[in-house]
Formats: C-alpha cells, structure tokens, sequence
C-alpha cells in the first residue's frame, strides 16, 4: 500500500469514529450543533472513502487505454469534494440563520458535549497535518481536497466549541453567528481548490511553470531556440511537449545527448516531470560554405569531401569529391551528382561554378583471403623501396597486405617529422599511394596512415 493509499484509509477510519460519536453524543444531549456536527462528519466520511478509492486508482500505472496514467481520478474526486464543502456550508448558514431567527438555544453545554468536541478538534488537526504534508509532497488534489474537509472540522468544531462557552454566559446567538464566518471562510477555500482542479481536467498550465520549462531548455549547451512549450498537469505528474531548435550540422547522436541533457535538466528541477521532446533543425548563423555542401550531401546520403571554395570578384568556384556507391552506372552517379549540384547553387548564388568529382565507394564488407608468406615479404619490400624513392624521411611500418576477390589492398603506417603541416604531410601521402598503386599495378587500393616521429 502507498503512503498516499495509507493516509486516505486512516481518514476514512477517524471519520467513521467521529460520526459515530457525535451521533451518539448529539443524541443523547439533543443538541443541534452536535448533531449537525455529526452531519458534517457524514459528508466527511464519504469525502474520504471518495478519497481513498481515487488515490488508489491513480497509483495504478499507466497502460494502453491510460497512457497518461490515471492521475486525473484524483482531480475529479477532488472537485466533487469541493461540491461536497459548498453544500455543506450552505447547509450550516441555512442553520445558522435559522437559529437566529428562531432564538432558540440548540446546545446542551453538558461536560461530554464538550468532551466529544475537544476529542474531535485534536483527531482533525492531526489528520488535517498529515494529509496536507503528504498531499504536499506527492502532489495529490484528492488528499489535500481531504486536508481540507478536514480543517472545515476543525473551524466547525471550534465554533461548536465556543458556542458551549457562551452558553454557558447566557449568549445565545453567538454559535450561529461564528458559523456563518466560518461558512464562508470554507466556501472561500473550496472555491479556490475548485478552480484548481478544474484547471487540471481542462489541461491548463499552471502559472508560471511554461517559462520555466523553457528557461531550463534554453540554458542547455547546443539549444538554438525553444518556439514552443506546452505543459499540463495530471494528478501530481507534470507532462512537457517541448519544441527545440538545434544546428542541422549535428549529429543524430548529439541531438540524442542534447535532447538528453534537457530531459535531466528539467528533472532536476521538475522532478515530477514527463517530458517529451521534439527536435527541430535549422541553419546556424556560422555555417561555412563547407558546412553547407556537407549538409546537402548527407541529405541525399552521400558524402562529400576534399572540398574546396574560391572566389574571384562576384564569381564563386566550388569543387569537391563526392562519394558515390560503387554498384551505381555511370548515369545513376551522374544524375544524383548534378542532383547536389543544382541544390548548392540554390543556396550559394547561381553564379556558382561546381565540379564534382565522383568517388565511388563500397559499402558493402569483403571477405579477405591469406596470402603466402613468400608474396606478402615480396609486396613488402616492393612497398618498402617504392616509399623510400618517393618520401625518404618517412618511415614505413605496419604494412598489413590483404587479398580479396577484387585484388590486393594494403595499409601501412608513415612517421614523419611532427613539425610538418598537416597539408604538405597530405601530399607526402598521397605520393605514396600513388606510386605503390603505380608500381604494383595488381594492388587495388593503398592508404597510408600519416603520424609524428618520436624522434
């Protein structure tokens, strides 16, 4: 059983015991205020058996016909309750007033009168607490609803209670006039509570809470803008549709880590919060042309590299290799190259020149055979003496020779000064594959693998 679940239950008990007694107390005193008292713990008692089985709906789980959960029970129990402190303080103005007219005197100021009032009084400000810290912490409407019949109790108690004093002093009318006051101070409250609830049920945010969400959103690294945030609440869990702008230049896995960082960030402040997250790409203000041509390659699925912009005057000339799958025809290639063509000069101005280099690529895996010891020491060397003409300071380590149906590829590793740029070791590279593939014209495919000489 929930602590939620818990709590309601001894309501239900401590409301049960209060009826009883005053029912019997009002009985045998014949005392009006008593049994009116007995009246108002009935409703009560009802209150928190409403209570108890609405909380204990909504701690079930969500499922298919509920995947909102089920804390809205607690709401609708929540406004019937507060329907339930209307009629009740309508009821006790209506006695009240009746009282006063009539000028009679409804209460017998015996001591277990003022025994049965005392003992409720105490029984209703310790349920009164623990209900409302508990609906506090869980966010539960049908608890603090409950709380709140609660404290009505207590305020009506205390007027019976003083109504015995004055008694007591021969002032007859000061119990209706004190249960007027406090009416009207329960009809203030539940209208408050009502207004709540029906907040809930007709999904609107709470104040405040949609600028709040969108403030954590907008403080987390790689948001560009957040156009929209719609928040609404269901028993005590908090639900966040958000809208979030992010750099088309990312990666599917960082929009997963931004997306995450948000979800934590809103938790941490939230706890209650689900939140749901949409992603939205758009164009940074520091895109390069690079970045650009990058973009509407990958939106095609293809990949473009080696790319280089130069601009003369008005004139624009841009070139790149463009990765291509290598089981296209020469005129599939050539179509979805001149595809990516025209989408770049849409964005860069039709004054640009574009020559695309085609790259074709494999993408599916290859299974390798073994080669004889004999052949793979011979490539060695072959590559060995072929590195050395073309870039003598490099030194060449890690060949790993590898043999499949389309022929011999192979890899080696080249050290070389690590004060070098990066541009000249490039070309220093590139030599290499060059003339090996050149040498060795039964090799396929050379890559050489660049990296700074310990020495």
């Amino acid at each position: 059983m929930s602590k939620k679940q818990s709590v309601a239950l001894n309501s239900v008990f401590a409301s049960v015991f209060m009826t009883i007694t005053k029912l019997i107390v009002g009985l045998m005193t014949g005392s009006m205020g008593i049994l009116s008292e007995a009246a108002h713990s009935a409703l009560d008692m009802g209150a928190a058996i409403l209570t108890y089985g609405s909380v204990k709906i909504s701690d079930r789980p969500a499922d298919e016909s509920h995947p909102y959960g089920h804390g809205k029970v607690e709401s609708v129990s929540a406004l019937i309750e507060t329907g339930l402190l209307f009629v009740t303080s309508a009821w006790v103005i209506i006695e009240a007033t009746q009282r006063l007219r009539s000028n009679t005197i409804e209460v017998q100021a015996t001591w277990y009168a003022f025994a049965v009032i005392i003992l409720s009084l105490i029984i209703d400000i310790s349920r009164s607490r623990v209900l409302r810290r508990v609906a506090k912490e869980t966010g539960s409407q049908a608890l603090e609803a409950d709380a709140l019949h609660f404290s009505s109790d207590i305020l009506s108690s205390a007027v019976v209670l003083i109504g015995l004093v004055f008694v007591r002093y021969g002032i007859m009318s000061a119990d209706a006039i004190a249960a007027i006051g406090v009416s009207v101070f329960i009809a203030v409250v539940g209208y408050r509570l009502g207004k709540r609830t029906i907040d809930v049920l007709v999904d609107a945010a709470p104040a405040g809470i949609a600028e709040h969400v969108k403030e954590i959103a907008l403080r987390t690294e790689g948001v560009l803008g957040v156009p929209r945030v719609r928040v609404r609440t269901m028993g005590p869990s908090v639900f966040a549709d958000i809208v979030v702008h992010v750099s088309r230049k990312n990666s599917l896995e960082k929009v997963g880590v931004i997306t995450h960082g948000i979800e934590e960030s809103i938790r941490k402040h939230i706890p209650e919060a689900d939140v749901m997250i949409h992603t939205k790409p758009v164009q940074n203000d520091g895109e390069t042309t690079l970045d650009v041509i990058q973009i509407l390659a990958s939106e095609q699925g293809l990949f473009a590299h080696n790319i280089s912009v130069e601009n003369f005057g008005e004139k624009r000339y841009v070139s790149y290799d463009l990765e291509v799958p290598e089981h296209y025809t020469v005129e599939k290639a050539h179509q979805v190259a001149t595809q990516l063509e025209e989408r770049v000069r849409d964005k860069l101005g039709n004054d640009t020149e574009i020559d695309t280099h085609i790259d074709p690529f494999g993408d599916q895996e290859i299974k390798i055979e073994t080669i004889s010891k004999e052949e793979e020491k011979t490539i060695n060397d072959s590559i060995r003496t072929i590195s050395q003409s073309v870039a003598p300071t490099c030194d060449i380590h890690d060949i790993r020779i590898r043999k499949s149906t389309d022929g011999l590829s192979i890899a080696l590793h080249c050290s070389i000064d690590r004060a070098i740029s990066l541009i000249k070791a490039h070309d220093i590279a590139s030599n290499i594959e060059y003339s090996i593939k050149k040498g060795l014209p039964h090799i396929k495919r050379a890559i050489v693998h660049i990296e700074p000489s310990d020495a």
